[in-house]
Formats: structure tokens, sequence, C-alpha cells
């Protein structure tokens, strides 16, 4: 399925290998294999994924064993290079075709659908224990994909498909890990960087896109085809993840490329996108560049869309003043594909940021269905 801006390999779970059926490296093996990786080629020809970190995916959804949910869905982030799926954090645009799957494969009382008009699916994310909303779109009692909704980033016009990222920071959590809003980050070799760092949707580091030497209006080639760069920026988000408290030291922080997101933000600026159209500064609030997977990505992570909004509603950080400053309860930003708006609601209880919810629209649909055929894994 293709949801948002990703797409992955969907899959029921009890229609697994019983020994797949719950956790582990027989699961991790199966997962590889149909992506094909690791691949040291980078192509996944022997395999379903996209050898890009937007088509890499894995879901298994079930029948939600959380109260008031209808479906339990856990996301694997897989390697393309290396024998590991991650499963520490979401993927919010896999998110968007979490609900049509769930419809399509009787995971949703059929009660809860209408015959026209929206289902609203509820999400129970089980990597990390939060509920997000779908509201799928339903006609004649069916699933709807087509539509006139453009998403920048996606070829073609599908249905609009609303997502709500309820309370992706629980009250007992620190939206922002450090206490500060903005901190300073030492990296060998580098001058002293301020950076926001933020736990809503995923951990994201943000840098200002000037600390950084670039001007935030950056397409894929000019950050994926400079190795040095890459080199530079994965330094720095392992250096994050430390002083984040995501990991004790560099080495355990090189044992996730998913977490945390490293992010560069500027103000609006006129440019020109991946697909040649042109973006007037007058249209958007801001640039953000986010890489996942070590790569820029070519839109936006729907959990790094999460961060972004969170961020931007609450003044001081670096996302928030790059966006004009003050109060604000959306954004559109200008990413490499195009223009993303998300919302968000946050408030301050005695100096601490809650975050009730986040919100923006993505689309999907089933791009095929069937039986997929691999070795048996060698792992028992």
């Amino acid at each position: 399925m293709r949801g948002g801006t990703s797409k992955g390999v969907f899959y029921k779970l009890d229609d697994l290998p019983v020994a797949a059926q719950v956790p582990g490296s027989y699961r991790d093996e199966v997962l590889l294999r149909v992506i094909g990786s690791p691949d040291p080629y980078a192509k996944h020809t022997d395999g379903m994924g996209g050898a890009t970190s937007s088509t890499s995916k894995s879901v298994i959804l079930s029948k939600s064993t959380q109260a008031g949910h209808d479906v339990d869905y856990l996301f694997g982030q897989v390697a393309i290079d290396k024998p590991f799926v991650d499963w520490s954090g979401n993927c919010g645009n896999l998110t968007a075709a979490v609900g049509s799957f769930a419809i399509n494969n009787g995971l949703v009382d059929a009660a809860r659908i209408p015959e026209n008009g929206v289902c609203e699916v509820r999400i129970w994310q089980q990597n990390i224990g939060k509920t997000i909303l779908a509201s799928v779109p339903i006609t004649n009692g069916q699933v709807q994909e087509t539509g006139d909704f453009m998403l920048d980033g996606v070829t073609f016009p599908a249905a609009e498909v609303p997502i709500a990222f309820v309370a992706p920071v629980e009250s007992d959590e620190a939206v922002f890990p450090t206490g500060q809003l903005v901190d300073t980050l030492v990296v060998p070799d580098e001058a002293p960087l301020e950076v926001t760092m933020i736990n809503s949707g995923i951990p994201t580091l943000f840098f200002r896109a000037e600390d950084l030497g670039y001007t935030g209006t950056e397409l894929q080639e000019a950050i994926n085809g400079d190795v040095n760069a890459l080199t530079r920026l994965e330094k720095i988000r392992l250096h994050g993840a430390v002083h984040m408290g995501l990991s004790p030291d560099i080495e355990t922080a090189q044992t996730s490329q998913h977490i945390p997101k490293i992010a560069f933000v500027s103000e609006a600026k006129s440019y020109t996108t991946s697909s040649g159209a042109a973006v007037s500064a007058e249209q958007i609030d801001l640039h953000v560049r986010a890489l996942s997977m070590g790569k820029l990505h070519h839109a936006m992570m729907g959990t790094a869309a999460v961060a972004i909004g969170t961020a931007a509603a609450i003044p001081g950080t670096i996302v928030n003043l790059a966006a004009g400053g003050g109060e604000l309860t959306d954004v559109t930003f200008g990413h490499p594909s195009g223009t993303l708006k998300v919302g968000a609601k946050a408030t301050q209880n005695d100096s601490k940021w809650e975050v009730e919810q986040v919100t923006m629209s993505r689309s999907a649909r089933v791009l095929m269905e069937g039986w997929v055929r691999i070795p048996e894994p060698q792992v028992k």
C-alpha cells in the first residue's frame, strides 16, 4: 500500500507464518527477505522494497487489544544495507493506509462503517503506545481511494484522509527532553550548534539551515549527492541522540538510523520543487528539510511533520522562530517536493508544555494484493 509519501508491505498478523506472528529473529528475517534486504547494491531487485527509506517499510496489523481502539498497528523500518528491522518508532505517512487496510480486512466492526460518509478508525500505534485517528472516506460501503486531493510528493490525486495524532506526548513525558526550548550541541570539529530537541511524533533535532551552511531550499541531490555532507550530518545526529538522552553513547546511537531524525529550517523563501513547480515565499511559513535513514527525504516524514507542527506551536523554538514566531496554531512548510500544512494544539501548564493533538491530511491506496514468495528463513 501507499500511505502518504511512503509505501510498504502490509500484513494481517494471522496471515504471517506462525513463527513470524510473534516478535523475534524469525519475524525479522521474513520481513527482511520480503523487502530484499540487506542489499549491498541498494536496489532491492530481489524483493518488494524500493531501496529508499520511504519504500523499505513493513506494517503488521491486527484487531486491537486496547479498549476503545479498532486496530493495533506495528511498524518496522527495514534497513536497506543491513540485516536489521528497526521497531523503535512509527511511520506517520503509512498511518494513512492503516485505516483503509483495517476496514478492507475485517479489523473494524461492520457497525462502525457507514454506507456513505467517513469512518473514524481508532488506531493503537504499538511501537510508541499512542492513539491515532484516521478519517477514512466511505462510498457505497467501500473505502474510497479516488478523489482530487493532491499531496505534494505523490504523483496522482486521491481521496483525502485526515489524520489526528492524539496526545503525541503523554502528560508524564517531556516534550523537550532536556527541559530547554533551545540547546547548544557540541560536536567535534563543529562550531557549537543551537538546536531544538523535541519528542513529539518522533524524536527530532531541528537546526537552523544557515548554521549548517545551507539555505534551507535544498533538494535531494544537493545533500544526497554529497558523501561528506551525509557523513557530517550523521555525526551531528548521533551526538544529538546522546545529548537528547536517547542513547548513552555514540556507539549505541549508531544502532538506530530511525531515531532521532535530524532536520534544518529556514524562513520562507521562493523556490522550485523537485518536480519543477514554483512555490512563492507567500505560500509558506517556513522551509524544513529532514533526513531519514541517512538521506534527505524527498518530501517529509509524517512523524517528523508532527514534530514540526508541535515545535511551531511553541513560541521560542527554532522552528517557531523560523515561521515568524509567536502563537501559531498551524503552519505550511516547504519541502523538496512541495508544501504541507500541519496543525497543532499545545498548552503550557506550570511551565510544562503539553500537546493535545496534531493534525494533517494524507491519502492512501492499495497498490497490489496477493502472495509474496521467499525462501524459508534459516533462523528458528
